[in-house]
């Protein structure tokens, strides 16, 4: 679905907690807050006191949408008293799928300075427009099947030839029918009686060798 149309559009985002978090403590536990920057729109959460490494907060905040602009930062620091707050990690947040579809429900990686995992951030966003629009363009496309499918032509996508009767009639006078009767042939039967199966047995032709009587007399 398309995602234009955003320009001052609310768009719902919940920090749900942090996980895996980068411990920038050496001896207590940290106490990590997030930000959320988008447009030059900035939000942040509570500190989660001795969070340490998973905090949760579960704190809903609303950006107005900006056109072109498909993405937010969002950073967590470590809260501290006496000195500057560190810096654990940092990340880019894309709002593709809620824009389109009206809900996202994910865990965006950190990265600290030198590029390295630091955690994970979990975010719920809303997008209560998303359904209306995808309402509105079905309701302003045509219908899928605007007039009744036609017949579907054969297997193959040739023209059929005409009927023979659209041809001229041939030049050429037909043959003569045949003037000779044709001869009768007699059934096999008549000739060839039928032989049973398997064949009796016949006497030999040859006759078993024997002293035949030579012409001239034996030597003696």
């Amino acid at each position: 679905m398309s995602v234009s149309g955003i320009q001052g559009h609310p768009l719902e985002i919940t920090v749900f907690g942090c996980a895996r978090l980068k411990d920038t403590e050496w001896i207590s536990r940290q106490d990590p807050y997030v930000c959320v920057e988008y447009g030059g729109n900035k939000f942040r959460t509570r500190t989660c006191t001795d969070g340490g490494k998973n905090p949760t907060f579960q704190e809903k905040f609303v950006f107005t949408l900006i056109e072109g602009l498909r993405e937010m930062t969002v950073a967590v620091w470590n809260s501290n008293t006496l000195t500057y707050d560190d810096f654990i990690g940092s990340g880019k947040i894309h709002l593709h799928k809620v824009l389109s579809q009206g809900f996202d429900d994910t865990s965006w990686s950190l990265q600290s300075k030198s590029g390295r995992y630091a955690g994970e951030v979990r975010l719920i966003m809303h997008y209560a427009n998303a359904n209306r629009a995808a309402t509105a363009n079905a309701n302003s496309a045509p219908p899928y099947y605007s007039q009744p499918p036609t017949a579907c032509p054969g297997s193959f996508p040739y023209p059929s030839y005409p009927p023979s009767s659209a041809y001229p009639p041939s030049a050429y006078p037909p043959p003569p029918p045949a003037t000779y009767p044709p001869a009768p042939y007699a059934a096999p039967s008549a000739y060839y009686p039928p032989q049973p199966y398997p064949p009796p047995p016949q006497a030999s032709a040859y006759y078993p060798p024997g002293p035949f009587p030579g012409i001239y007399p034996p030597h003696y």
